[in-house]
């Protein structure tokens, strides 16, 4: 049976879950998890197999054991730590920001300089910023989430999205939309949308609109602002908060489709990042995990079926989507079980 360590300290809790869900029941592969305190209480797994651990501790841990593969779901920070682990062990990376694993020394240090100052500036001195990119060079396999994009980069496709929820039956005279993610501009284009939600027309037809994700600034000005402007027939909510689990789980359940409106750009540590090119949006997953059809804009092509392109018009296409349908059993859990075992089996 192949020892598996996964290492998840930063950020991608989600991904992280999964892979717990899936390898769980495996008799090919035991999986032990590393987790720092964020992520420990926020997952909240319990097992012989899940260990709270932090940076200072961990690689005098992972000596004791003898792992076949060592996992690492985020590389963002402790560069010099994440190094140590890539240059003893059989290592496989978890790539969110394809740009920022090229990087070169120069890009990082000029980004010190024009974004959270103090932060970066942390992580050059202490914790090896500059060592970046040969973290992921000197990984035995970079994983990506989105199989096209994947193929297209050379990395090994992760299948790490299953579906886990089955949908809830939709009232006859309104369209429940559901945009996920926090509220935030410089990933989503809200401010297109909300032009776009003054030209609805009345057809007999109500909209809730709900924007999943915490609100704050002036997203949330803007929010506050459009909801005095629309008509009765447009229903929009919003929150000051991030949502509960639980609360965000039976909205998403609810919709009768999620609305995605992805910038074409984003950047990371002040590295250009281009969707559906260098980075996948979580979108995607969210679309698998609720079984929802997901409506993208034309600058994020896919190859996914359940991702639809916006259309010019799109009051008339929230009404024609609300009526597909789309069979998420090839996302069984069972399914991509098996996909992922054969992935790390053969890693």
């Amino acid at each position: 049976m192949k020892k598996i360590a996964y290492i998840e300290l930063d950020t991608h809790a989600e991904l992280a879950n999964n892979f717990f869900e899936l390898t769980k029941d495996s008799g090919e592969i035991s999986v032990d998890f590393y987790f720092s305190d964020k992520i420990y209480k926020l997952l909240k797994l319990e097992g012989d197999n899940v260990f709270l651990t932090d940076y200072s501790e961990l690689l005098e841990v992972l000596k004791k054991k003898n792992y076949d593969l060592i996992i690492i779901g985020t590389v963002h920070r402790h560069f010099n730590f994440y190094k140590a682990i890539v240059n003893k062990y059989k290592t496989a990376i978890l790539v969110h920001n394809l740009n920022f694993t090229k990087a070169s020394r120069w890009e990082l240090f000029k980004s010190i300089f024009k974004k959270d100052q103090q932060y970066r500036l942390k992580l050059f001195l202490k914790e090896g910023l500059l060592e970046s990119s040969k973290v992921y060079q000197r990984a035995k396999n970079l994983l990506g989430i989105d199989e096209l994009m994947s193929k297209q980069n050379h990395l090994k496709f992760l299948p790490i999205y299953f579906n886990q929820f089955t949908s809830e039956n939709s009232e006859k005279d309104l369209i429940r939309i559901v945009i996920p993610g926090a509220v935030s501009q410089s990933r989503r284009d809200y401010y297109s949308f909300f032009k776009k939600l003054k030209n609805f027309k009345d057809v007999n037809l109500n909209y809730e609109i709900i924007f999943l994700g915490k609100a704050s600034g002036e997203e949330f000005e803007r929010l506050n602002q459009i909801s005095n402007d629309i008509p009765q027939y447009i229903n929009i909510q919003y929150f000051e908060e991030k949502l509960k689990q639980e609360k965000f789980d039976e909205w998403m359940r609810k919709s009768d489709i999620l609305y995605c409106p992805i910038q074409t750009e984003t950047e990371f540590f002040s590295v250009k990042e281009i969707y559906r090119k260098t980075k996948i949006s979580g979108n995607i997953g969210d679309a698998i995990k609720y079984g929802k059809l997901a409506i993208f804009p034309t600058t994020y092509p896919s190859d996914l079926e359940f991702i639809i392109e916006e259309k010019k018009d799109l009051q008339s296409q929230f009404s024609e989507v609300k009526n597909l349908t789309f069979d998420f059993s090839d996302y069984s859990k069972e399914t991509i079980s098996k996909k992922l075992n054969s992935l790390i089996e053969n890693l």
